[in-house]
């Protein structure tokens, strides 16, 4: 046996859980004792047998075919992302890591400073590595050096500018997870995952579930303390040669009151260019900001 983390039959146990058997057509005769499905149901639909599912669920088989993967998928109702990092699982293997220096491209950074819009750079352990200032008057969290994984589960003041708070972060564990895929090793996600496993009740029953989301766009809604309501678009952008690091911009729908309430807050601060400055952008704190 090996010591290994057993992320694929980790996986595979949290999904059958969340199936249901009339998903599948199957009949509910009697009580029964397992969330979900048994294994036995799943070896049964995917075309396997239930010794080798049983195997593949307690880690003792970790080298499964793309197309008993595949079938997996489909009985435990996996979208596109949810198979791909099923996927991954299967024939990735985990590498230990030292962690590294994280550095926002010289010309990121500029644009970030320059933007006339809310921008950070945040990294694949969602710690910020640069921000302008109308970033930081939206929320002080957007900070340079807060992680933003703690912040929305640990900062009851983050916690209030978003209304929408439990679907705000059932996305971002999601996202955090398709984020960590198999590398596993890395001490600053043991970090977080430890932590906030600890602290927060909420965050350790999403983790349980392993729902996976890709990085995207989506409009958000904040209860900003200055301007009232404000809904804004939010759009992520990979940054090319800096793997990990994505450029989160966020503006308003032109000619909406959450776009007067923006440019109201953008006048009430400098513009780095007024400052003199290119923004701020440094390495970030271990932990985020308290």
């Amino acid at each position: 046996m090996t010591d290994r983390p057993n992320l694929l039959g980790d996986y595979v146990r949290a999904r059958r859980e969340l199936v249901t058997p009339e998903e599948v057509g199957i009949p509910v005769v009697g009580i029964r004792r397992v969330p979900g499905l048994r294994r036995e149901e799943v070896a049964m639909l995917a075309g396997i047998s239930a010794d080798y599912y049983l195997r593949l669920e307690q880690g003792r088989d970790r080298n499964p075919s793309v197309q008993v993967l595949e079938s997996l998928a489909r009985v435990l109702r996996l979208d596109d992302d949810e198979t791909a990092y099923l996927l991954r699982l299967g024939v990735a293997r985990p590498r230990r890591r030292s962690r590294r220096r994280e550095t926002v491209p010289a010309g990121i950074a500029q644009l970030v400073a320059t933007l006339p819009l809310p921008a950070v750079v945040q990294d694949r352990h969602f710690d910020v590595l640069a921000s302008n200032p109308l970033a930081t008057a939206l929320s002080p969290r957007l900070a340079v050096g807060v992680n933003r994984l703690r912040a929305l589960f640990l900062d009851p003041a983050e916690r209030a500018l978003h209304p929408d708070w439990e679907e705000t972060t059932e996305g971002a564990v999601a996202v955090f997870r398709e984020a960590v895929g198999t590398d596993t090793d890395d001490p600053r996600f043991a970090e977080l995952i430890g932590e906030l496993s600890l602290s927060s009740p909420r965050f350790s029953r999403l983790w349980a579930r392993h729902d996976v989301q890709v990085c995207e766009g989506a409009p958000i809604r904040l209860a900003h303390p200055r301007t009232g309501d404000l809904r804004l678009n939010r759009e992520k952008l990979d940054i090319g040669g800096a793997a990990g690091q994505v450029l989160v911009v966020l503006h308003p729908d032109p000619g909406t009151d959450s776009a007067d309430k923006l440019a109201l807050l953008a006048s009430a601060i400098r513009t780095p260019t007024e400052a003199g400055h290119e923004g701020s952008v440094r390495r970030p704190v271990r932990g985020g900001a308290r």
